[in-house]
């Protein structure tokens, strides 16, 4: 199980990173911090193995951060996750050996492929104490330059791929399905769901139209929109 902490000084854009971390197997978030100074007080006496970082949080930067964090000799994988995106700060916080790098908006596919591209690159490092011969070493340096993974849509979730429509994915069906899950008592328009979620608009409304036709959602018209119609999906509760 890969430790997770998360440095976000924004609620809720900390609890979708939460939802998307814990989205995947094998990946527990054991911390959540407004800034990097608590995040720093915690690694002085815990170890994390990976850490969701946002640039712009109270007290200190991103790379204010990493670097003390490895004058303190902690080493964890960062993934940036921030609205920073200048050419120079990108170069400078790749220099200190941040991992990836997600610019805020983004879609949840994004964000997982960052995390099987950590578990890809984490698999092929697992053997302390083996050596690695020269083709896992070039696929090493593939995983970090391009994002290959070697693996399938839908693997490695431990649970039966789901037979899905053409253009819909396993894991994206269950960010949509678990938000409406935990949220049962609201009803919510597609752009709702699709700026809290984290997905696009038009990727949102077919996972939700998918999951009216399975029975999963009740959807009825909005009239009180103060202009077009607008469509209320709710999770269907038994």
């Amino acid at each position: 199980m890969y430790r997770v902490i998360i440095v976000e000084d924004d609620p809720m854009v900390a609890s979708i990173n939460r939802k998307y971390v814990e989205a995947s197997e094998g990946f527990s978030v054991t911390g959540m911090f407004k800034n990097g100074q608590e995040a720093l007080e915690y690694l002085n006496t815990q170890d994390a193995d990976l850490v969701i970082l946002d640039y712009f949080t109270p007290q200190m930067n991103g790379a204010d951060f990493i670097d003390r964090l490895h004058a303190a000799g902690k080493t964890p994988s960062i993934i940036m996750v921030t609205s920073a995106n200048s050419t120079n700060l990108v170069k400078k916080l790749m220099r200190r050996g941040v991992t990836d790098y997600l610019v805020k908006p983004f879609e949840y596919e994004r964000f997982r492929a960052a995390l099987e591209r950590y578990r890809s690159a984490q698999n092929l490092l697992a053997e302390e104490n083996g050596r690695m011969d020269q083709t896992e070493i070039d696929r090493l340096i593939r995983i970090r330059r391009t994002g290959e993974t070697g693996g399938v849509a839908g693997a490695g979730t431990g649970q039966p791929q789901q037979e899905l429509p053409k253009g819909l994915n396993g894991r994206t069906l269950e960010m949509v399905r678990g938000f409406l899950r935990d949220h049962s008592d609201q009803s919510y328009t597609s752009e709702n769901v699709a700026s809290l979620v984290g997905v696009s608009r038009i990727t949102v409304r077919r996972y939700l139209n998918y999951m009216v036709e399975s029975g999963e959602l009740d959807s009825r018209i909005d009239y009180h929109t103060g202009g077009r119609p607008g469509i209320l999906y709710r999770w269907r509760k038994d």
